[in-house]
């Protein structure tokens, strides 16, 4: 069984050479630029951006085939609220006192602009979702925290974050392992509705959080023995320099954010209205 686990990047790329530091700023910049568009059409070309990055850096084609199927309901249920329900805002974003029909169910009607509206919201989520893998997946983990630290972000909220990524992947193995202790038993899951599927993994979920809980209360017995008390001031094994390429690159981000900002304000480059 192979095992998981968040540095999933198997090979050599300049976002594995990129310190965490700057990772973070493009986050940031990023998922502002993210909110700040209301275009479909910006928003789109800003995912796909990040999508083809993902690629690019090594994060795998089949960990974003399972983003986009988890987040397929989600979508389908968002595009159909938006494209029936949110009108006055439309209204109000394009100008317009007559929208577009696109669907006529009964007296209510399917919006083209309440539906690309939808397609803008989905793009913003999708941006966020697939940034974070970009930066997280290319990073060693003690690498970050000692990046995390140099940024003046408190000891104990890096330490508590790193934990996280650290249990996270033991609990998935977990669930791994007892899902093909009940497949060695004669449970075929696969053949499995979404109910009973639903009720199967309901049942695991109960020793998962027990074994959290135990993992958590060991690790508290092991800092207290070891008197830990999250002042930054110590010792790392691995560095983190910040190399003139990481300067640069948080510039250019620091750039990009502000071109952004201004060509919003004073073109509408990236209002909803910019289609229109």
């Amino acid at each position: 069984m192979q095992s998981f686990n968040w540095q999933t990047v198997d090979r050599d790329s300049p976002f594995t050479r990129l310190d965490f530091r700057t990772k973070l700023t493009m986050m940031i910049v990023v998922t502002l630029i993210a909110f700040t568009w209301e275009s479909p059409l910006a928003g789109g070309f800003l995912t796909l951006i990040v999508a083809l990055a993902c690629l690019w850096a090594g994060v795998k084609w089949s960990y974003l085939l399972t983003i986009l199927k988890f987040m397929a309901p989600f979508y389908l249920f968002l595009l159909i609220t938006m494209g029936f329900f949110n009108v006055e805002q439309v209204k109000t974003l394009t100008g317009k006192t007559e929208l577009t029909p696109l669907l006529t169910v009964g007296s209510t009607k399917m919006t083209v602009e309440g539906t690309l509206y939808g397609l803008n919201v989905i793009f913003k989520t999708l941006t966020m979702v697939l940034i974070i893998p970009l930066a997280i997946f290319t990073t060693d983990i003690n690498q970050m925290m000692v990046s995390l630290t140099k940024a003046r972000i408190p000891y104990k909220i890096v330490f508590i974050f790193s934990s996280t990524l650290r249990l996270f992947p033991l609990l998935v193995e977990e669930s791994r392992s007892i899902i093909s202790a009940q497949r060695l038993r004669g449970l075929a899951i696969e053949k499995m509705g979404w109910l009973q599927k639903g009720k199967i993994y309901a049942s695991i979920a109960v020793p998962l959080i027990l074994n959290a809980m135990a993992k958590s209360q060991k690790l508290e017995v092991v800092l207290q023995a070891k008197a830990f008390s999250g002042d930054p001031d110590r010792t790392f094994l691995q560095e983190s320099i910040l190399t003139n390429k990481d300067y640069l690159l948080i510039i250019g981000f620091l750039f990009l954010l502000v071109l952004a900002i201004i060509l919003y304000v004073k073109f509408g480059v990236g209002k909803f209205a910019w289609l229109f």
